[in-house]
């Protein structure tokens, strides 16, 4: 028997306000049904083409140390960079820049998001396709 993700859950202290970040960060929406509201201390937002799930909780902590898990994000569309640029300008916080370590067009750039929560911007796929075809 094995098991599988139903949703990923973030802890943090603004459901909706975050979530909604989110949302305009991935295109994501609200369930059609469970609609969030301000100051719900749920929120549940879901990619409309794949079902994948987001769980925004309100805990009474702050975030304190590095995440243990995060999402590493790749652009739908454009490049690594101008999605950098896009979430900077959405307030995002640039963490660390990882690009290039393991040799050219590799690595990612760290982020957090308006409450700390870290991800990763990764290649696009033509990006990461053009990298790999350059290594065959």
């Amino acid at each position: 028997m094995t098991s599988f993700v139903s949703h990923t859950t973030v802890d943090c202290a603004d459901a909706y306000g975050l979530s909604t970040w989110w949302k305009e960060l991935l295109g994501y929406v609200d369930l059609a049904d469970d609609p969030n509201r301000p100051g719900d201390e749920e929120c549940m937002i879901v990619d409309p083409d794949t079902g994948h799930r987001l769980l925004f909780i309100e805990v009474p902590e702050g975030k304190v140390v590095k995440n243990r898990i995060h999402l590493d994000l790749r652009p739908r569309a454009g490049t690594q960079e101008d999605e950098v640029r896009r979430v900077r300008r959405m307030g995002a916080r640039e963490v660390a820049d990882r690009r290039g370590e393991y040799g050219p067009g590799s690595g990612w750039v760290v982020m957090a998001d308006p409450e700390g929560n870290e991800f990763c911007i990764l290649l696009s796929v033509p990006e990461r396709d053009a990298v790999l075809a350059g290594h065959e």
